[in-house]
Protein backbone atom coordinates (compact mmCIF):
# COMPACT_ATOMS: atom_id res chain seq x y z
CA UNK A 1 0.00 0.00 0.00
CA UNK A 2 1.25 3.42 -0.94
CA UNK A 3 1.92 5.88 1.89
CA UNK A 4 0.58 9.42 1.77
CA UNK A 5 4.08 10.96 1.75
CA UNK A 6 4.33 13.74 -0.79
CA UNK A 7 7.52 14.40 -2.70
CA UNK A 8 7.76 17.67 -4.61
CA UNK A 9 9.82 17.84 -7.79
CA UNK A 10 10.60 21.37 -8.88
CA UNK A 11 13.14 23.38 -10.83
CA UNK A 12 13.47 27.06 -10.01
CA UNK A 13 15.85 29.83 -10.95
CA UNK A 14 17.51 32.32 -8.60
CA UNK A 15 14.38 34.47 -8.31
CA UNK A 16 12.27 31.35 -7.47
CA UNK A 17 10.76 31.45 -10.96
CA UNK A 18 9.34 28.18 -12.26
CA UNK A 19 7.57 29.21 -15.46
CA UNK A 20 6.56 31.82 -17.98
CA UNK A 21 3.48 31.70 -20.19
CA UNK A 22 2.76 28.15 -18.98
CA UNK A 23 6.16 26.90 -20.18
CA UNK A 24 9.56 26.29 -18.65
CA UNK A 25 11.82 29.29 -19.37
CA UNK A 26 14.81 26.97 -19.86
CA UNK A 27 15.64 23.72 -21.63
CA UNK A 28 17.89 21.51 -19.55
CA UNK A 29 18.19 17.94 -20.78
CA UNK A 30 19.93 16.87 -17.55
CA UNK A 31 17.07 18.21 -15.44
CA UNK A 32 14.46 16.58 -17.69
CA UNK A 33 16.27 13.24 -17.42
CA UNK A 34 16.41 13.64 -13.63
CA UNK A 35 12.68 14.48 -13.52
CA UNK A 36 11.79 11.43 -15.60
CA UNK A 37 13.99 9.12 -13.53
CA UNK A 38 12.92 10.37 -10.09
CA UNK A 39 9.20 10.26 -10.96
CA UNK A 40 9.31 6.98 -12.93
CA UNK A 41 11.74 4.64 -11.17
CA UNK A 42 10.32 2.31 -8.53
CA UNK A 43 11.95 -0.28 -6.31
CA UNK A 44 9.02 -2.66 -6.92
CA UNK A 45 8.85 -3.05 -10.71
CA UNK A 46 5.18 -4.13 -10.50
CA UNK A 47 4.26 -0.64 -9.25
CA UNK A 48 4.28 2.88 -10.66
CA UNK A 49 4.68 6.27 -9.04
CA UNK A 50 1.88 8.81 -9.09
CA UNK A 51 2.36 12.35 -10.36
CA UNK A 52 -0.04 15.00 -9.11
CA UNK A 53 -0.30 18.25 -11.04
CA UNK A 54 -2.58 21.19 -11.63
CA UNK A 55 -4.58 21.70 -14.82
CA UNK A 56 -2.15 24.27 -16.26
CA UNK A 57 0.81 21.96 -15.69
CA UNK A 58 -1.12 19.16 -17.44
CA UNK A 59 -1.86 21.48 -20.36
CA UNK A 60 1.78 22.60 -20.54
CA UNK A 61 2.89 19.02 -21.29
CA UNK A 62 2.96 18.47 -25.06
CA UNK A 63 -0.02 16.31 -26.05
CA UNK A 64 2.19 13.53 -27.39
CA UNK A 65 3.68 13.13 -23.88
CA UNK A 66 0.32 13.12 -22.02
CA UNK A 67 -0.27 11.29 -19.85
CA UNK A 68 3.29 11.03 -18.56
CA UNK A 69 4.15 7.39 -19.35
CA UNK A 70 4.72 4.72 -16.70
CA UNK A 71 3.19 6.93 -14.02
CA UNK A 72 -0.30 7.31 -12.58
CA UNK A 73 -1.30 10.85 -13.61
CA UNK A 74 -3.68 12.87 -11.41
CA UNK A 75 -4.83 16.33 -12.48
CA UNK A 76 -6.20 18.75 -9.89
CA UNK A 77 -8.84 21.01 -11.40
CA UNK A 78 -12.07 22.69 -10.39
CA UNK A 79 -12.75 23.61 -14.04
CA UNK A 80 -12.39 20.31 -15.90
CA UNK A 81 -15.66 18.40 -16.07
CA UNK A 82 -14.09 14.99 -16.63
CA UNK A 83 -10.72 13.35 -16.30
CA UNK A 84 -8.36 13.80 -19.24
CA UNK A 85 -7.70 10.63 -21.21
CA UNK A 86 -5.23 8.42 -19.35
CA UNK A 87 -5.44 10.42 -16.12
CA UNK A 88 -7.52 10.77 -12.98
CA UNK A 89 -9.11 14.02 -11.87
CA UNK A 90 -9.36 15.48 -8.37
CA UNK A 91 -10.83 18.74 -7.10
CA UNK A 92 -8.06 19.38 -4.55
CA UNK A 93 -4.81 17.99 -3.14
CA UNK A 94 -6.45 15.91 -0.42
CA UNK A 95 -8.75 14.32 -3.00
CA UNK A 96 -5.76 13.62 -5.27
CA UNK A 97 -4.00 11.86 -2.37
CA UNK A 98 -7.21 9.90 -1.70
CA UNK A 99 -7.31 8.83 -5.38
CA UNK A 100 -3.78 7.37 -5.37
CA UNK A 101 -4.18 5.73 -1.95
CA UNK A 102 -7.66 4.35 -2.72
CA UNK A 103 -8.14 0.56 -2.69
CA UNK A 104 -8.15 0.57 -6.51
CA UNK A 105 -4.64 2.09 -6.73
CA UNK A 106 -2.97 1.66 -3.34
CA UNK A 107 -1.29 -1.63 -4.28
CA UNK A 108 -0.20 -0.24 -7.65
CA UNK A 109 1.37 3.05 -6.51
CA UNK A 110 4.78 3.26 -4.83
CA UNK A 111 5.52 6.98 -4.45
CA UNK A 112 3.60 10.23 -4.82
CA UNK A 113 5.22 13.17 -6.61
CA UNK A 114 3.78 16.68 -6.86
CA UNK A 115 5.01 18.27 -10.09
CA UNK A 116 3.35 21.72 -10.14
CA UNK A 117 2.26 24.36 -10.62
CA UNK A 118 2.70 27.08 -8.07
CA UNK A 119 -0.66 26.76 -6.29
CA UNK A 120 -0.32 22.96 -6.08
CA UNK A 121 3.21 23.33 -4.68
CA UNK A 122 1.82 25.76 -2.10
CA UNK A 123 -0.82 23.24 -0.98
CA UNK A 124 1.76 20.44 -0.85
CA UNK A 125 4.26 22.49 1.16
CA UNK A 126 1.54 23.18 3.76
CA UNK A 127 0.33 19.59 3.82
CA UNK A 128 1.14 17.37 6.81
CA UNK A 129 2.04 14.75 4.18
CA UNK A 130 4.89 16.84 2.72
CA UNK A 131 8.04 14.71 2.98
CA UNK A 132 10.73 15.71 0.45
CA UNK A 133 11.56 18.34 -2.11
CA UNK A 134 13.68 17.30 -5.09
CA UNK A 135 14.87 20.72 -6.19
CA UNK A 136 16.83 21.66 -9.27
CA UNK A 137 18.38 25.00 -8.39
CA UNK A 138 19.13 26.91 -11.59
CA UNK A 139 21.94 29.34 -10.90
CA UNK A 140 20.72 32.02 -13.31
CA UNK A 141 17.89 34.53 -13.45
CA UNK A 142 15.09 34.04 -15.95
CA UNK A 143 12.07 36.18 -16.63
CA UNK A 144 9.15 34.31 -15.06
CA UNK A 145 5.50 34.89 -14.25
CA UNK A 146 5.06 31.84 -12.01
CA UNK A 147 7.08 31.23 -8.86
CA UNK A 148 7.89 28.59 -6.28
CA UNK A 149 6.00 29.65 -3.15
CA UNK A 150 7.99 30.82 -0.16
CA UNK A 151 8.28 28.16 2.54
CA UNK A 152 9.92 27.86 5.92
CA UNK A 153 13.35 26.42 5.11
CA UNK A 154 13.91 25.84 8.85
CA UNK A 155 11.41 22.96 8.58
CA UNK A 156 13.63 21.15 6.06
CA UNK A 157 17.14 19.75 6.08
CA UNK A 158 19.32 18.97 3.11
CA UNK A 159 19.94 15.26 2.77
CA UNK A 160 21.75 13.00 0.37
CA UNK A 161 19.44 10.53 -1.26
CA UNK A 162 20.43 7.11 -2.59
CA UNK A 163 18.30 7.56 -5.72
CA UNK A 164 20.09 10.80 -6.59
CA UNK A 165 23.78 10.32 -7.45
CA UNK A 166 25.84 12.20 -4.88
CA UNK A 167 27.92 14.07 -7.47
CA UNK A 168 24.83 15.74 -8.96
CA UNK A 169 23.69 16.76 -5.49
CA UNK A 170 26.92 18.55 -4.71
CA UNK A 171 28.51 19.52 -8.03
CA UNK A 172 27.37 22.22 -10.38
CA UNK A 173 26.03 20.82 -13.63
CA UNK A 174 26.08 22.75 -16.88
CA UNK A 175 23.73 22.50 -19.83
CA UNK A 176 23.85 25.04 -22.69
CA UNK A 177 25.79 27.53 -20.53
CA UNK A 178 23.19 27.26 -17.75
CA UNK A 179 24.60 26.10 -14.42
CA UNK A 180 22.38 24.22 -12.00
CA UNK A 181 22.55 21.82 -9.10
CA UNK A 182 20.24 19.36 -7.44
CA UNK A 183 19.32 19.33 -3.79
CA UNK A 184 17.09 17.04 -1.78
CA UNK A 185 15.33 18.62 1.20
CA UNK A 186 13.55 16.51 3.76
CA UNK A 187 10.96 17.77 6.22
CA UNK A 188 12.23 17.62 9.79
Amino acid sequence: MSSKRLNLVVASCKNRGIGKNNRLPWRLSGDMAFFKRITSDTKDKSKQNAVIMGRKTWQSIPEKFRPLPNRVNVVISREMKEAPEGAYIARGLDEAIDVVTSPALADKVEGIFVIGGSSIYSLALESPHCHRIYHTMILHDFECDTFLPEFDTEKFQQVTHPDVPENIQTDKNKDKDISYKFEVLEKI
